[in-house]
């Protein structure tokens, strides 16, 4: 009989320190985890509340804030004019970044395609109430100018909404052909009639092309437009080189140096009349003035 309790507690001393080997595992092991998840959350970077569309928008697709997410993104690796928030009270810092204020009803639209949660960019859509088009793109105090183009002075078809190119007026100057950069950089905010930079449609060639421009390019490129033929010429997007006044006739292109006409005073001969013989006779006498 003795026997077995001693069997019994012998097993049950076993089972205990058995459990106990366990709890030490288990808690050990818990408490790696615990340390490990301690150390990434100290690690974790930043993170910074964003604003994304939750569905994909065309250009010129209206949105509200029922079209919208707030997400969180690392910090400083979210690209510049983004939202932090989809509405904010009236009367709220100007500075701070939101899509609308409380109590705005009006839809804003996409100024360029988005894709399903990619963030909203200031830039890239239109004030509440107003719809996509020349109107949104315009700078302040900046004009809209329609340029006639064909095959040859469009850039072949090529030229979107958002590029940037150089003008080339070519007419005649005095007795001369020349042709001359009238205007540098400008930026174009329409295709024909439209303005939207992502259109994938095949490409075609452009009949007109719409440039922001100031009052004073407006006149400028009115009078060349109507006395002579106007070219574009597509700027790279890399390019800073400032360019220079360009300026050059057929001559200057074919390396033609004009002969340079000297006038020669012809030598002064005074004369005398007389006859001889019935004749009348000049005869050559030294000049006296």
């Amino acid at each position: 009989m003795r026997m077995v309790y001693g069997l019994v507690l012998l097993v049950g001393i076993a089972l205990a320190g058995f459990a106990v080997y366990m709890a030490q595992g288990y808690i050990a092991s818990a408490q790696s985890e615990r340390d490990a998840l301690l150390a990434a959350q100290a690690n974790a970077p930043d993170l910074v509340r964003v604003v994304v569309v939750k569905r994909a928008l065309k250009y010129g697709e209206r949105f509200t804030q029922a079209d919208l997410e707030i997400v969180g993104v690392q910090a400083g690796k979210t690209p510049q004019g983004i939202f932090s928030a989809i509405s904010v009270p009236m009367g709220t810092d100007p500075s701070f970044a939101t899509v609308f204020y409380d109590g705005e009803t009006r839809p804003r639209a996409a100024l360029r395609s988005y894709m399903a949660y990619e963030p909203l960019l200031a830039s890239k859509i239109t004030p509440p109430g107003v719809d996509a088009g020349i109107m949104a793109n315009l700078a302040p105090n900046m004009r809209a100018f329609t340029i006639n183009v064909d095959i040859a002075s469009g850039v072949s078809g090529f030229l979107r909404p958002g590029d940037v190119v150089d003008v080339y007026w070519f007419g005649q100057s005095g007795n001369r052909e020349v042709t001359k950069l009238i205007e540098a950089n400008l930026k174009l905010i329409a295709i024909d009639q439209s303005a939207d930079a992502d259109r994938s449609e095949e490409t075609k060639i452009a009949r007109t092309v719409t440039a922001e421009v100031s009052p004073e390019q407006v006149a400028a490129l009115t009078l060349a437009q109507a006395t002579g033929r106007l070219t574009l010429s597509l700027v790279g997007n890399n390019d800073t080189t400032p360019v220079g006044a360009i300026e050059i006739d057929r001559n200057s292109l074919l390396g033609i140096q004009q002969a340079e006409v000297v006038e020669v005073e012809a030598e002064k001969v005074c004369t005398i009349r007389s006859r001889k013989a019935g004749e009348l006779v000049l005869v050559e006498i030294p000049c006296t003035n």
